[in-house]
């Protein structure tokens, strides 16, 4: 059950920038700048009256295209879940399993659009081009009930806590999981090592791909990792459809008394909220993210086919032997299965850079680089690096 909540989901990290209104002679709005590289395009002074489009006024420095944006929400999506689906479907049944995970992931998207689309209508009352999903919150409760206003400042601060804890969580368990997944093939090729002393090995090159600074430079590592998922996918699909038993070996209706554990599996494998916040955010063309044909509904419709296929003969082929992760029922002696291993692990290792970038966004735009407004830039460097280094020795810890 782990493995399905190890996907989780990359957080939103994109900070909020004010259009200055010369005309009046302030900024916009009552939310603060965090984020010096984006500005608006627009050099004419806005008025009240002047109807106002936050996606025509977003200009960011390292923006990301409808194809880079469909890689990350690929790769923040596409990870270890999918192994667990197999897993899930033992607590559900064939019916259960397939109909609920369509519906989950239904559900799940059409979530997104609603909250995508309700941080777009706040963006245009507050005349600003782009809200975070912690500002998201303080301004939606400043602009809400009146008996709920009292609650809008803390609550930024309280959903980037459990932004910041849960994807340090994420890149604690992809640790975890990388080092578990190279152990195997280390003994056998290597030498017999501890897997403490496989997490100390891959202290530096995670180091190395958290000093990744903007997701445009990420996306190709993300290419890479997809590339490498569906190579393993696929190997894994391999063992899976070789001598698979009829369909009507396996029950089509679990225990329902199982169905929250499969309910909580498929939920946390698809739910993707964070990075799709962050993703939109960070797009050169954010108008092309929603829509029926749009980036989302594209990442989301392929996301939900592969769950359900890897669940559905997955089950049909290990029944209720099948483990958290579907790897552990491939054959150990088999090098091609043995290669599965390594093959997620480093796809895993990877996706750490892109799960990690949420955290340190984080910490460094909202918290750290505000106290260093008078540093030079070499200083400033240097304690984001620094940060950036003690994020992954917490992680490694």
């Amino acid at each position: 059950m782990t493995s399905c909540l190890i996907d989780f989901k990359m957080t939103d990290n994109i900070k909020l920038t004010n259009l200055v209104d010369k005309s009046n002679g302030g900024a916009r709005g009552d939310v603060e700048s965090n984020d010096s590289r984006m500005t608006s395009p627009s050099k004419q002074p806005l008025d009240d009256s002047t109807p106002y489009d936050p996606h025509k006024h977003r200009v960011l420095e390292h923006a990301t295209t409808n194809n880079e944006t469909l890689i990350h929400l690929l790769k923040g999506s596409l990870g270890t879940g999918i192994l667990a689906m197999p897993n899930a479907f033992v607590n559900s049944g064939l019916v259960i399993g397939t109909v609920g995970t369509i519906l989950i992931g239904i559900l799940c998207t059409y979530c997104l659009h609603v909250l995508v689309r309700s941080q777009y209508e706040l963006c245009k009352k507050k005349r600003v081009p782009i809200l975070n999903y912690p500002d998201s919150m303080r301004v939606a409760l400043q602009q809400g009930p009146p008996c709920l206003r009292f609650a809008a400042n803390a609550s930024a601060i309280i959903v980037d806590m459990f932004l910041i804890v849960y994807q340090l969580g994420i890149c604690c368990v992809y640790i975890m999981f990388v080092a578990t997944n190279i152990k195997p093939v280390t003994d056998a090729y290597i030498a017999v090592m501890d897997v403490r002393i496989v997490m100390v090995l891959l202290l530096l090159p995670l180091i190395g791909i958290n000093s990744i600074r903007n997701l445009k430079l990420l996306a190709p590592f993300s290419q890479l990792a997809n590339v490498i998922t569906f190579i393993g996918l696929g190997i894994t699909m391999y063992y899976i459809c070789q001598a698979l038993p009829p369909v009507s070996s396996r029950p089509y209706f679990g225990d329902p008394r199982n169905w929250n554990l499969f309910i909580g599996t498929t939920l946390f494998a698809l739910e993707a909220v964070g990075v799709v916040i962050a993703l939109e955010n960070n797009m050169k063309t954010p108008a092309s993210f929603g829509g029926y044909y749009g980036v989302l509904n594209q990442g989301m419709f392929a996301i939900v086919i592969m769950y359900v296929i890897m669940g559905f003969l997955g089950y049909v082929k290990y029944g209720s032997a099948a483990q958290g992760s579907v790897t552990l029922n491939l054959p150990k002696e088999d090098i091609l299965a043995q290669s599965v291993n390594a093959i997620f692990a480093v796809a895993i290792f990877i996706s750490y850079g892109l799960q990690c970038y949420v955290p340190v966004e984080i910490i460094w735009s909202r918290y750290l680089k505000q106290h260093l407004e008078n540093a030079t830039p070499g200083k400033k460097l240097l304690v984001e690096y620094i940060m950036r280094v003690s994020v992954v020795l917490v992680t490694c810890k």
